[in-house]
């Protein structure tokens, strides 16, 4: 048996010996992979200039503000259209133009006005009439009425019909809505032209109508938005309300580690018992109400999602998805209860651990402050270098032309032969772009910008960990605790992660970032080859993206195992990580078993704080309950603040939890190299506390037994 336990390590490495010096993170220390970190600083540089030459050359107002056939903005302060703050279409029916998917831009003129028209009305009609002086207020600025009708709609100086418009996104667009079945423009069917027919506007109906199915997704956003702007103060409540359940049950876990897991295993399954119980309520409450059988299949896609809460499927979905959940994690707990009570134990150590360095449970807050660098930066500089070319003029027309499509200058296009060779052709702005080096340039530099942003975000991640699993590291290897815990374990961390190890971090990070940019990459080809018919290229492209998806998960596990050895021995990051994933092999039974459980408990935990903050957000915007005297804002889609609670909720508690989840961790690691270079004697003590020498020794003690009796 002692052979086969020596080929066994011979395989996963040499165990640790006995060392009377250790005494947990080695102060002694030299700094590591210098290399990765002079790369870290000059692509930091490179990071800067391109951040300086982008923000030199943008300009965010392409984004934010509409722009006329002439690339001029509507509504910026400043400019000749800064009372004119909206966009209108001489025809929107060419929007729906294929056209407009190549060139972003409406094979239409476009020009910036007041307010978006609010009747019908033909050029023919108010060409000799009263109502002239309202229709040329949409028609080119400085618009002269020196010329027939036909040559005013031939040149595209005026719309050859107005029609009833609303602004959305400071763009003017057909006011379509629905009277008794019948799709309608404004209050009438037809209009009448000069020559006393009346003609149906269908073909204009259904024209916009296409237009604006590609702009229901701005129409959800803008709703979205309005959302946003009412509930906000709500939102923030709840996600206070989340914060402080997310203190109150760390605190709490530290005094009652034991109850406090137990507590939270009952109210999880109380939680999503009552979810079950709800969801069959509104189930047979909505038996035998008119359109409530309809399938999900047949209603398809709504943008108003509150359309599916009238539906009887939807509630049966979320009740058996409930209800596989519930069955899944009471299986968990029968299954796995003996693995529970060791893992309560770690947890109890953490716990100890993390009230003797309470600063932890701030860290976090740095650890976010950082990422919100990292992600505005990233933001300003995609935004800017996006809004860094220069405006780009083509030649527009209805028909066949020879020179459509090219560039031209709208100063002298009047003048120009393009012009002559097209008579109805119109020259105006197409989109943003150059043809220099620089705008060449762009793909390339975005890309380098999202590559940037990936590397010091996983940078920052990797520095939160090596602080606390060195702060924690310290607790453990401390023989007496508290009484031998350094001063200030956190800081001391922290200084020591920067002078000495930024360089492995920067090592770590920028091998995850390589395979999180290839992944980014790996989309943008799946995205474009998806009109392909080529199913061997949609499979290969299938299993690349799985591949390297499960890639990254297992280099973020080698990672964050190998920044606490890194945080203990002070070595490299290619020898932490050989170190740490020999010294996990060594214990792989563990690792499966106990380390996996605790993160499932802390799972649960999530999912109760998140879970409890989610149904009171369900309750208030739902308007069923009222806090005090305040009700829930009128909202267009109630779901949009409850996600927005729920998906804050559970970042606060995954950041809370953050601080346990590496504890654990460190611990763990920190328990494997004790038992192997420690055997409780009094020369060679254990430095574990002696309530996890008690349950973690048995478990090993039982484990070396099944392994005899299988080997036997």
């Amino acid at each position: 048996m002692g052979g086969e336990r020596q080929h066994y390590y011979g395989k996963h490495g040499t165990p640790q010996k006995y060392d009377p010096t250790f005494k947990g993170p080695i102060y002694n220390r030299g700094c590591t992979d210098v290399i990765c970190c002079v790369f870290l600083l000059l692509a930091i540089v490179g990071y800067v200039a391109v951040g300086i030459i982008a923000w030199t050359h943008g300009d965010p107002r392409k984004v934010i503000y509409p722009t006329d056939s002439r690339g001029e903005f509507c509504g910026q302060k400043g400019t000749k259209n800064e009372n004119k703050p909206f966009l209108f279409y001489f025809n929107i029916v060419n929007c729906a133009s294929p056209l407009v998917l190549l060139e972003f831009q409406c094979p239409t003129p476009q020009i910036c006005v007041e307010k978006c028209p609010d009747r019908y009305l033909t050029y023919l009609n108010a060409h000799r009439s009263q109502d002239f002086e309202y229709y040329k207020q949409f028609c080119v600025p400085g618009f002269q009425n020196n010329k027939g009708v036909a040559e005013v709609l031939r040149d595209g100086d005026c719309p050859a019909v107005l029609t009833p418009s609303k602004p959305l996104a400071q763009r003017c667009f057909p006011d379509i809505h629905s009277h008794k079945g019948v799709l309608m423009v404004g209050n009438e069917t037809t209009y009448e032209d000069g020559h006393g027919f009346r003609k149906n506007i269908t073909e204009l109906v259904e024209g916009a109508k296409k237009a604006n199915g590609v702009l229901e997704a701005r129409q959800l956003a803008m709703r979205i938005f309005e959302d946003y702007t009412v509930s906000w103060y709500w939102i923030i409540i709840g996600l206070v309300i989340a914060m402080v359940l997310s203190l109150l049950f760390i605190v709490l876990l530290r005094f009652l580690a034991g109850i406090m897991v137990w507590v939270m295993i009952v109210m999880v399954i109380l939680v999503l018992g009552y979810g079950i119980f709800h969801c069959y309520m509104e189930y047979a409450r909505l038996r035998g109400e008119a359109g409530s059988d309809i399938s999900l299949v047949d209603l398809g896609f709504q943008t108003d999602l509150r359309v599916y809460l009238h539906l009887r499927q939807t509630w049966m979905a979320f009740m058996i998805i409930l209800s596989i959940l519930e069955v899944i994690i009471i299986l968990l707990l029968v299954f796995l209860r003996k693995r529970i009570l060791i893992a309560i134990a770690l947890i109890k150590e953490a716990s100890r651990a993390v009230g003797y360095v309470m600063c932890s449970l701030l860290y976090p807050l740095v650890t976010f402050f950082l990422l919100c660098l990292c992600i505005a930066y990233w933001a300003s500089t995609a935004i800017f270098l996006s809004t860094s070319n220069e405006a780009v003029y083509k030649i527009f027309n209805d028909t066949a032309c020879s020179v459509a499509g090219k560039t031209c200058n709208p100063e002298t296009f009047p003048s120009s032969n393009e012009s002559r060779l097209c008579p109805g052709a119109h020259c105006q702005f197409a989109f943003y772009g150059g043809e220099s080096t620089y705008h060449r340039a762009l793909l390339g530099l975005q890309i380098f910008n999202a590559f940037m942003f990936f590397w010091l975000a996983n940078f920052v991640l990797a520095l939160g960990q090596v602080t606390l699993a060195g702060a924690f590291a310290s607790y453990y290897w401390a023989l007496n605790k508290p009484d031998d815990l350094p001063a200030f374990p956190l800081f001391s961390a922290f200084g020591r992660a920067l002078r000495y190890h930024t360089g492995s971090l920067a090592f770590g990070s920028l091998i995850l970032a390589i395979v999180q940019i290839i992944r980014v990459i790996l989309e943008y080809l799946d995205q474009r080859l998806k009109a392909a018919e080529n199913k061997f290229a949609k499979f290969l492209m299938t299993c690349l993206k799985c591949c390297f998806w499960c890639l990254e998960k297992f280099i973020r596990f080698l990672n964050r195992n190998a920044y606490i050895m890194i945080a203990i021995y002070g070595t490299n990051f290619c020898t932490s990580a050989r170190n740490a994933f020999f010294l996990l092999m060594r214990n792989i039974i563990r690792v499966a078993v106990l380390d996996k459980v605790t993160d499932f408990l802390f799972l649960l935990g999530k999912l109760l704080i998140v879970g409890s903050v989610g149904i009171l957000a369900f309750f208030f915007f739902t308007h069923r309950i009222r806090i005090v005297q305040d009700t829930a804002p009128p909202l267009n889609y109630y779901w949009v603040p409850i996600l927005t609670v729920i998906i804050g909720s559970y970042l606060i508690a995954h950041g809370f939890f953050s601080v346990y989840g590496m504890c654990v961790d460190t611990l763990f690691l920190c328990f494997c190299e004790d038992l192997e270079r420690n055997d409780g004697s009094q020369e060679r003590p254990y430095f574990m506390s002696p309530e996890l020498r008690d349950i973690l020794l048995k478990e090993s003690a039982e484990e070396e037994g099944k392994r005899g009796e299988v080997e036997e």
